[in-house]
């Protein structure tokens, strides 16, 4: 699908306001925790069935429409609203409920199998990963009110040295074992700087934030809370590899999930150092992005 058709009016909106929820709890954590508090019970749990808009301009612009994916992206978001709220008043002191588990196992398998992506045209699948993270979003910060995630994208040099350090660390180790398995290729040719300026962009915006929320704010972060700092590292990285098992072939792809795993050490390092999403995405799209450009 070209780049003409993605600059339809209806898809422009539609990755606007997907992406509205993400910027807003990013960039002003505080006032997104403020106003959404504020809001009735009632309307907190039934205000992100709206989540479904996205979907519904996306798919009528491309004739893909079907009253039952709007049903699930209407009512996905509210059930999850529901656990996470029945979650807070479980847990008060926020060590971490079944209901938290459940939500997080749903939203990690529907992205990890591509569940939703047959509701999409060809190339918009990105868009309904995103509405996934808005779900997540909303759930675990405006309604769960879950602390400690760390989710705000204002970087600071703080942010960005400990993610390059990590990124190091990493590199380290991972270069000559990902070499010694044949995972990594070296490739001689130095790329256009305006690609790898790119790759690296889009990496952080869309693969990097997403999982790192995921992973490292959301459940190394419960986990912590149970296992403390070191299991809940080995265990989200552990469980981060196995998240990559399908990756780049149909069958168990172990090397992918060998250096997935020991790169979610890293990242789960970088989040925890400060409790930053931030740090850890800069890690994690630094490693994503040159393995791309030269590795791959």
């Amino acid at each position: 699908m070209n780049l003409h058709f993605l600059m339809r009016p209806e898809v422009v909106l539609a990755t606007l306001l997907a992406l509205l929820p993400v910027g807003f709890a990013a960039f002003w954590p505080e006032r997104f925790s403020a106003l959404t508090r504020a809001l009735p019970k009632a309307v907190q749990i039934v205000l992100p069935a709206l989540l479904c808009v996205p979907y519904a301009l996306a798919a009528s612009a491309f004739g893909v429409f079907h009253w039952g994916w709007l049903a699930l992206y209407a009512l996905l978001p509210v059930s999850v609203a529901l656990l996470l709220a029945d979650a807070r008043v479980a847990d008060r002191t926020l060590r971490g409920n079944w209901r938290d588990f459940v939500v997080l196992a749903v939203l990690g398998v529907a992205v990890d199998l591509r569940w939703f992506e047959p509701a999409w045209a060809p190339g918009l699948a990105a868009l309904g990963k995103i509405v996934l993270l808005d779900v997540g979003i909303y759930g675990f910060l405006a309604v769960r009110q879950l602390d400690g995630v760390g989710f705000d994208l204002r970087l600071t040099m703080h942010d960005v040295s400990t993610g390059l350090r990590e990124f190091l660390l990493y590199a380290l180790i991972a270069l000559p074992l990902g070499l010694w398995l044949g995972f990594l290729h070296l490739h001689a040719h130095w790329p256009n700087p305006l690609r790898a300026v790119a790759a690296f962009v889009f990496t952080f915006v869309f693969i990097a934030i997403p999982e790192e929320l995921f992973f490292r704010g959301w459940l190394q972060n419960l986990l912590e809370r149970r296992l403390g700092r070191t299991g809940a590292l080995m265990l989200t990285a552990t469980l981060f590899g196995l998240a990559h098992w399908n990756k780049r072939t149909t069958n168990f792809n172990w090397r992918y999930v060998v250096m997935a795993a020991l790169a979610g050490i890293f990242y789960g390092r970088a989040w925890r150092g400060r409790r930053r999403v931030g740090a850890s995405s800069i890690t994690h799209a630094t490693v994503d992005a040159l393995w791309s450009l030269w590795l791959r």
